[in-house]
């Protein structure tokens, strides 16, 4: 599992997580938990600062990253990636200048740190692009929820992105979505929840959880015409390599 930070608390929060529900834990300060292979589930980091907190400011965001990276660094701190970051012009939380600027730190935070990129774009595709290419697309990037239709599908694809798709694709309501999820390589393609938000179908109108990723995965399959077992065994090797686990 992958506990994405938004901002500086709760990033922290996910560093915390990460640490205190690691199966190596010293000290967990709850038992880990166990996956329905009978393994414990392993439990990463990512940190980052929303587009809708840019206004904030990255210092407090930078500073975490920095003391990550000093306490044995990211492999010892289980942080696997920068992010969610990226642009909001939907919601215009923050100024747009001051989300490209935190935005485009971020992208040159995950090259220094050779981290993964995870992010959060919507209706900004075109700046989104612009900075990736003025930055230095990081060789690891995640398109987290991804919403785009074909041709941003296909532009990210085209810098080497990851697709990652969430409970969206169960909407009746998103049949474009749900063509690019038919379209996408499988080898390009993650899934998520996105909890506590984008509950799938059956569930909507209720907090997601991360146990709804099955129901995700089992809609793509199907989509796909795929034995849920082939979409499951390629979104665990791509989550691995998105996120150079290692597992």
């Amino acid at each position: 599992m992958v506990c994405a930070g938004t901002d500086e608390v709760s990033s922290r929060r996910a560093v915390e997580l990460a640490a205190e529900l690691s199966p190596g834990a010293s000290s967990p300060s709850r038992a880990p938990a166990q996956g329905n292979t009978g393994r414990p589930v392993e439990v990463f980091a990512t940190i980052g600062l929303h587009p809708h907190d840019a206004k904030t400011g990255l210092e407090s965001v930078r500073a975490l990253i920095s003391e990550a990276s000093a306490q044995g660094g990211f492999a010892r701190s289980r942080v696997v990636a920068i992010g969610e970051c990226g642009l909001d012009f939907h919601y215009d939380n923050s100024p747009r200048e001051v989300q490209r600027d935190v935005f485009a730190a971020q992208v040159a935070l995950a090259n220094e740190h050779n981290l993964a990129l995870v992010i959060h774009t919507r209706e900004a595709w075109d700046e989104t692009f612009s900075i990736l290419e003025e930055e230095g697309v990081p060789s690891r990037t995640i398109f987290h929820c991804f919403t785009g239709g074909e041709q941003e599908a296909k532009q990210c694809l085209r810098v080497g992105g990851f697709l990652s798709f969430s409970g969206i694709v169960t909407f009746a309501s998103a049949e474009e979505l749900r063509q690019v999820a038919v379209r996408c390589p499988l080898d390009s393609l993650l899934v998520e929840t996105d909890s506590p938000f984008l509950t799938p179908v059956p569930h909507r109108g209720r907090p997601n959880s991360p146990s709804n990723v099955a129901l995700v995965g089992s809609a793509i399959a199907q989509l796909k015409g795929l034995e849920i077992e082939v979409l499951a065994a390629a979104s665990w090797m791509n989550a691995d390599k998105a996120f150079a686990i290692g597992g």
